[in-house]
C-alpha cells in the first residue's frame, strides 16, 4: 500500500526503537493518527523536550536535566561505595529492588571492540580518575554475564585494584524459585563457581 509521505515518514521513525518490525510500526502509527490524536501531540512534545534537555550526569553518567542527578545530590547516600551498571536501566532495576545506598557509574554499555565500543566510549578515563581519586573503597559491579560483560568487568575490576579498591560482584546464577532441570549450563557453572556459605 502507498502511505503518504508523512505516515511512511512516521512508521520509519517508530522502527528506530528496538523490537519495532514494520508491522508494529504500522499499528502505532494508526492507533495514534486514528484514535489518539491528543496522545500523538503529548508523545511528540516529550520527545521533544527530552531529546532537548536531557543529558548525563557530570559524576554517573545517569540521564538527568540537571548537571548531576537526585542520586548523586544525595548527600545520605554513601559515596565511598559504587556501583557499575551497564544502562540507567539497571540503576532504577537496583533502586527499586534493592536498599543500596551508594552511587552509580553507568557505563551506557559493554567493552566489544568488533562493535567499536572501547574504554573511551564507556566513560571509562572519568571512572579510573574517581577511582584514583581516594574517595572510593568499594567497586560492585553489576554487569551482566555475557563474554563482553566479563571482559569490561574485569578490565574495571583491575582498575580499582590498581587503585587499591575493593571489587565484588552481584551474584549470578539460578533464579530463586527456578529448577535446575531448566537451568542453561552456563548460568549453573557460573552458581556453582560463585557458591557462597548456607544461611
Amino acid at each position: 500500500m502507498a502511505y503518504s509521505p508523512l505516515v511512511r515518514e512516521l512508521m520509519e521513525a517508530f522502527r528506530c526503537l528496538p523490537g519495532v518490525g514494520p508491522k508494529s510500526a504500522q499499528r502505532m502509527t494508526f492507533t495514534l493518527l486514528q484514535h489518539d490524536r491528543a496522545g500523538a501531540r503529548r508523545l511528540a512534545r516529550a520527545l521533544e523536550d527530552a531529546a532537548q534537555s536531557v543529558g548525563e550526569c557530570a559524576d554517573c553518567r545517569n540521564l538527568t536535566e540537571a548537571e548531576r542527578c537526585p542520586l548523586c545530590l544525595n548527600d545520605r547516600r554513601d559515596p565511598a561505595v559504587l556501583c557499575i551498571v551497564e544502562n540507567p536501566s539497571d540503576v532504577q532495576a537496583l533502586e527499586d529492588a534493592t536498599d543500596y545506598q551508594g552511587r552509580y557509574f553507568v557505563l551506557k554499555g559493554r567493552l566489544s571492540p568488533l562493535d567499536g565500543i572501547g574504554p573511551g566510549e564507556l566513560g571509562l578515563e572519568a571512572l579510573e580518575a574517581r577511582l584514583q581519586g581516594g574517595g572510593v573503597r568499594e567497586v560492585i559491579l553489576a554487569i551482566s554475564p555475557t563474554v563482553e560483560g566479563e571482559a569490561t568487568g574485569q578490565y574495571i575490576a583491575q582498575m580499582a585494584r590498581d587503585a587499591g579498591v575493593s571489587v565484588s560482584r552481584i551474584a549470578h546464577g539460578v533464579p530463586l524459585g527456578g529448577d535446575l532441570d531448566y537451568v542453561d549450563a552456563g548460568t549453573l557453572s557460573h552458581a556453582f563457581a560463585g557458591r557462597g556459605q548456607y544461611q
